[in-house]
């Protein structure tokens, strides 16, 4: 393998260098980069865009909420023949979640190109519906290996038309046990291709992925940094025992809105769980042993502010980017530095400012301090004692997630129901939160204080000239 190492800082590139202004796109892909406010590059962005603009194979160090998907986007939209009604690229996800957010933001990217199709293809949804999709063809699929597998042995997905495969966040797909799926959808691509690789860490099975299934190709790493005046970091001792007590406890005193807490276990999870209830904290949880419908559920209830504190293990939390994450609480310290790193930057993202805090147990010490060599910074200790429960009222989150009977199925649009909300029910549009439209339901965050009038009054209206059935959840 040939790779040539390009070495990227954040701070490297000045405005000028970091114009889209600068890059060989088509006028209508720069006038949509406008009009979606996109000014300047990420530094992802202007370290991969020349290489992947130019037809080279990739491979990318960088993290999520980093921009890389416009990275990624911009190279394939640009080679891509609307013309031609066949799969033209590939964008392969380790978890729904993600595919999801991927394609709405390639979406948002080809909306100036003509009648661009792109498909999400992923475990969790039925294979008729996608099967029927792809018979009337496609642009762009984005899906999860399995998924994706399932669709070529059986012969539903053609991939001779393929001119670019992106692997989006590798190392969680291979971490996923996903290697052997990968390497049977790679081999069956056409040779003749251009292959993206992203990665937020860089694991041994990345460089045996690039020998096996890419030409010659360029590297850019980024190496993720924290902002101090971002992410505000700081380690508190407690015992073993205290643990989980200890997350209530600086819950009550910083008061979050919304709190991502990672556990090194399930069990950890389910325990931690147990103890935020028994404290009146609403809390959620997810796990790999959920059914799709459950973890869509818990994760809307988590994006739109009803729910305060989201209990996971780094597996579980996969390809989740959360808007607007005001604190992260590392329950448990990880073992590996990358994976701290990665943790507590889904908070402070873009031009928000984020809080993490870590308990640290005697037997931690020794992670610490390689976390924070890794990191080059001096941890911040604190008591635990030194915290006040001022206020003493609930911790409850604002809004409340309504959940309607009713979705895609029924052609029900986000516009139906805030057209409800805001029409015959009488409420205003800042009391309606966000809502989030799936195969057979549609979720609505409403603000606390009218949850229960507004179940009555939507229950009692219609939402698209239809009576539907709704439940708080």
């Amino acid at each position: 393998m040939t790779t040539q190492q390009s070495n990227t800082s954040p701070n490297s590139a000045d405005s000028t260098s970091n114009s889209f202004n600068g890059l060989p796109l088509p006028p209508a892909m720069q006038a949509t980069l406008q009009q979606l406010g996109y000014m300047t590059m990420t530094p992802i962005q202007a370290a991969s865009l020349p290489i992947t603009l130019a037809g080279h194979d990739l491979i990318a160090q960088a993290k999520t909420g980093s921009g890389k998907t416009a990275a990624f986007a911009l190279a394939l939209l640009t080679k891509l023949n609307p013309r031609r009604f066949a799969v033209q690229a590939m964008v392969l996800c380790p978890t729904r979640e993600l595919a999801d957010q991927v394609t709405q933001e390639i979406r948002r990217l080809a909306r100036s190109a003509d009648n661009i199709k792109i498909l999400t293809l992923c475990g969790g949804s039925t294979m008729r519906p996608q099967i029927s999709s792809l018979e009337h063809g496609a642009h762009i699929v984005v899906g999860t290996p399995g998924r994706i597998m399932d669709h070529m042995e059986r012969g539903t997905l053609n991939l001779e038309a393929l001119s670019t495969l992106v692997l989006d966040e590798a190392d969680r797909m291979l971490d996923m046990g996903f290697y052997e799926d990968i390497a049977f959808v790679a081999k069956r691509c056409p040779a003749e291709r251009q292959t993206l690789l992203f990665s937020a860490t860089y694991p041994d099975g990345i460089t045996r992925l690039a020998r096996q299934f890419m030409c010659k190709p360029k590297e850019v790493k980024l190496l993720e940094q924290h902002e101090g005046t971002k992410i505000s970091q700081r380690f508190y001792e407690v015992e073993e025992e205290q643990r989980l007590q200890s997350v209530a406890v600086l819950l009550k005193h910083y008061r979050p809105i919304s709190t991502l807490a990672f556990c090194n276990t399930k069990q950890q999870c389910r325990s931690l769980l147990e103890a935020l209830h028994a404290r009146g904290i609403k809390a959620l949880t997810l796990n790999g042993d959920m059914e799709q419908r459950e973890r869509d559920q818990v994760l809307i209830q988590f994006a739109n502010r009803s729910c305060s504190v989201l209990v996971a293990t780094d597996v579980a939390a996969r390809g989740l980017d959360i808007d607007k994450l005001e604190m992260v609480i590392n329950v448990d310290v990880t073992p590996d530095p990358e994976i701290h790193v990665h943790r507590i930057g889904r908070t402070g993202r873009a031009d928000q400012n984020g809080c993490a805090l870590t308990l640290c147990g005697p037997a931690d010490r020794n992670r610490i301090i390689t976390i924070a060599k890794s990191m080059r910074i001096v941890p911040e200790w604190h008591e635990l004692d030194e915290l006040k429960e001022d206020d003493q009222s609930p911790l409850v989150p604002p809004m409340v997630t309504l959940r309607i009977l009713g979705g895609r199925k029924e052609k029900i649009r986000a516009g139906d129901v805030l057209g409800a909300l805001t029409g015959d029910a009488g409420y205003t549009r800042e009391q309606v939160g966000k809502i989030a439209v799936t195969e057979f339901s549609t979720y609505v965050a409403v603000d606390r204080n009218i949850a229960h009038e507004a179940v009555r009054k939507l229950a009692a209206g219609k939402v698209k000239g239809k009576t539907v059935k709704v439940h708080a959840l």
